[in-house]
């Protein structure tokens, strides 16, 4: 793959009026839209232009576009099982008939959260574990009619994954067992939530694929292959994996039937951060055989996968499938905290038919900002044309498009101070993701406080 130049920061602000954003990229981005036609360009080839400030002080957009805020946390749940939830995170859209849309969203609580999961009977895996999902029903012209519990007592629960068969699973990000901070039962699992009806959701974890600090999950529609993000606080980090499902074609329930957990080795290749190149190609990388996915003794990433080791890499985050592969996100890599090398963030993909793993993009340090503030974590393709990554670093945050031409725009920005106004702090965006219709909607959550919009405006405009 050719190697392309970066966007210079200065091209950047020039070009959005972004002022105190610095984004650089190298690679050859347009190879994440390949084979999906729901990434076709259709949209803006540049973006929307300069974000306008919000007298609400909440999100400012490009002019034209609009929010609505559709839920809050700690305002009464409509179902009436108690306080929306605190830290919004991982969120996916389902269609319903009659143009609406169910939103299921991860509430990435631990034990110090203000507002739980309400438990509620027949959905709680732990009662105290004080994370989990809700589910919002909205109608065809974007109003909540229902929000409700899709799953309690699970743990920080942080992003996950649709499936083909419109389900979600959602991914605890802990790796905390029974007895540890009141827990009554083991975490670290992966969930499968059915957006539609509460009574097929079982909260029951599937053992099979894991139990690590999972991130985010994407499932090969082809058959039915899981691939998983583990984002790991300490040294040494993650791995990437692959669930091969023992029922390949799928359908609500099939991954209860079990399967085999592998993780990622790319020979000679101990750390990805050490990879700088966009355009990297590594042929026929192998798939190991996890010891004891159920981690025991030893968690997955310190477990012995013989000779030749296994690949690590810090902060797996975002996963998605696109076309004929796999994308995956590494939201940073600093040699101060254990990396091999620094960066400022990367984007991978992974072709199962041939074996083959790409350095797609690479975000900085070609930049100006002193600190790896503009880190990308949630992503996802977008109707309109191009990519919406979730900024997850310091200062102001943003969500970011990105298109075929690498260029970079800011689609939205938060306004909500949690700090003090001495030292001023935003919460992050998370859980970015579209309807499906002929007229799409932006929804994303922001983390903190947490809250949840749709952005809906002028998608098609050139």
């Amino acid at each position: 793959m050719p190697v392309s130049g970066s966007v210079s920061r200065r091209r950047f602000l020039a070009g959005t009026g972004a002022v105190g954003a610095g984004i650089a990229i190298g690679g050859a981005v347009e190879e994440l839209f390949a084979g999906d036609a729901d990434a076709a360009p259709i949209g803006a080839r540049d973006g929307y232009g300069p974000l306008v400030p919000d007298p609400k002080g909440l999100l400012d957009l490009p002019r034209g576009f609009q929010y609505t805020v559709l839920s809050r946390e700690g305002e009464p749940l409509r179902s009436g099982e108690g306080p929306v939830p605190s830290n919004c995170d991982g969120m996916a859209a389902f269609p319903t008939s009659g143009g609406g849309t169910w939103l299921v969203r991860n509430h990435e609580n631990r034990r110090d959260a203000e507002h739980r999961v309400p438990p509620v009977q027949g959905l709680t895996y732990d009662p105290e574990g004080l994370g989990g999902c809700t589910a919002l029903q909205l109608d065809g012209a974007g109003r909540v009619r229902t929000e409700r519990v899709a799953i309690a007592g699970t743990a920080v629960n942080c992003a996950g994954g649709p499936t083909p068969w419109n389900t979600w699973l959602t991914c605890e990000e802990t790796e905390d067992r029974a007895g540890t901070d009141g827990y009554t039962k083991d975490h670290g699992f992966i969930f499968e939530v059915d957006p539609y009806r509460p009574d097929r959701t079982v909260p029951e974890p599937l053992a099979a694929m894991g139990r690590f600090q999972h991130e985010a999950v994407a499932v090969d529609p082809r058959d039915g292959a899981v691939y998983e993000t583990e984002d790991a606080f300490d040294k040494p980090f993650g791995l990437f994996y692959r669930f091969l499902p023992e029922k390949p074609k799928g359908g609500a329930g099939s991954l209860r039937a079990g399967g085999r957990l592998e993780a990622l080795r790319v020979r000679d290749v101990p750390d990805l951060s050490v990879v700088q190149k966009p355009g990297t190609v590594f042929d026929h990388v192998e798939w190991v055989p996890v010891p004891d996915p159920l981690a025991r003794e030893t968690p997955i990433r310190f477990q012995d996968f013989g000779p030749g080791g296994i690949t690590h890499a810090q902060k797996l985050e975002g996963c998605y499938w696109g076309g004929d592969r796999v994308y995956f996100v590494s939201s940073y890599a600093r040699t101060k905290e254990g990396s091999r090398a620094d960066h400022f963030g990367q984007v991978w993909s992974y072709e199962p038919s041939r074996r083959r793993l790409t350095l797609v993009i690479v975000f900085g340090p070609d930049t100006d900002v002193e600190a790896p503030g503009d880190s990308p974590d949630n992503i996802c393709l977008a109707p309109q044309g191009g990519l919406m990554v979730c900024e997850d670093g310091g200062g102001a945050q943003h969500v970011y498009g990105v298109t075929r031409r690498r260029t970079v725009y800011p689609m939205a920005r938060n306004r909500q101070n949690i700090g003090t106004d001495d030292k001023p702090e935003w919460g992050e965006f998370a859980g970015v993701t579209f309807s499906r219709d002929r007229h799409p909607t932006m929804f994303v959550n922001v983390y903190e406080p947490g809250t949840t919009f749709a952005i809906t405006g002028p998608w098609d405009r050139r």
